[in-house]
């Protein structure tokens, strides 16, 4: 069935010593738009991670947030820096030259100084990018499962919506039989009423009665109208991303609405336009939140 592009999704995994949370959070949005916050430490994986949610998800404004607590030694490489520790020592020796002390300098205590120790993820580790990229599949499968939950919940709407449209459909199309033949009792009575005792022109009545018949002939917009509602329906049992999809052929059974409308000359047809029409904005309404 359709999915919402509304949803929500969190995993954590636990690893020797390693803790990943993965919160994903997703809204209505015309494309597919991943916005990742995660660690600094974590930072060369983002496309990956975008790459993984964009495998299960394909619309919709996407909020990723990573948390990363790591306090294993698996990974890890203790860096110095090595120029930084040497102005350390030589401003240290200035300074007991200058003050006439003791220079006893110790590498412990050097360590010890600012910037001078980092422990640092190896960026090559790939332990901890398959377990970050299992913790982000599995919220995203949260994500879709709940996206879907909602998608049932529309797809129901839309179905009793377009259902009912179709049954318009059909309603006016049975008050459209016989207005041709209702147009020519009311034509020749006209004719006569004017012509009073002169002869009718039997072509040129029939003529007209062609140029009305083709003008208010609805025949084939009913059945694009039909066409349309099949492929709606069938649109809701998609497993694709069919949102796009949907919101275009709501908008061509606007239009063939609208050609009904124009070509109505019963009130009865008129106020079953209208009403196709507002259920039509109504379903319209809902697939802006259809994947």
């Amino acid at each position: 069935m359709i999915k919402s592009m509304t949803g929500y999704g969190k995993a954590n995994l636990t690893k020797k010593s390693k803790e990943y949370q993965v919160e994903i959070k997703s809204v209505n949005h015309r494309y597919l738009d991943l916005s990742v916050k995660m660690p600094k430490v974590l930072s060369y994986l983002e496309e990956e991670v975008k790459k993984e949610i964009a495998t299960q998800v394909k619309r919709g404004k996407i909020d990723v947030f990573i948390t990363f607590q790591n306090d294993s030694t698996e990974g890890k490489e203790i860096k110095i820096n090595t120029e930084l520790a040497k102005i350390y020592i030589d401003e240290l020796k200035k300074l007991a030259e200058q003050e006439k002390i003791l220079a006893n300098i110790e590498v412990t205590e050097i360590s010890k100084f600012p910037d001078v120790l980092s422990i640092q993820n190896k960026q090559e580790d790939e332990t901890i990018k398959k377990e970050l990229l299992e913790t982000v599949a599995l919220a995203t499968e949260k994500l879709v499962q709940m996206r879907g939950v909602e998608g049932n919940k529309i797809a129901e709407d839309l179905l009793g919506r377009i259902k009912a449209i179709q049954n318009k459909v059909k309603e006016i199309s049975s008050q459209s039989t016989g207005l041709i033949e209702e147009y020519v009792v009311k034509l020749e009575g006209r004719i006569k009423e004017i012509l009073k005792n002169q002869e009718l022109d039997e072509a040129r009545l029939n003529q007209e009665v062609v140029i009305y018949a083709d003008k208010c002939s609805i025949e084939e917009e009913v059945t694009r109208l039909n066409s349309h509602i099949s492929q709606f329906e069938g649109l809701l049992n998609s497993e694709e991303a069919v949102g796009k999809k949907l919101d275009f052929i709501i908008q061509e059974m606007n239009r063939e609405t609208n050609t009904i409308g124009s070509k109505a000359n019963k009130l009865e047809i008129t106020n079953g336009v209208i009403e196709i029409k507002t259920e039509l904005e109504n379903i319209r309404e809902q697939i802006q939140n259809v994947e």
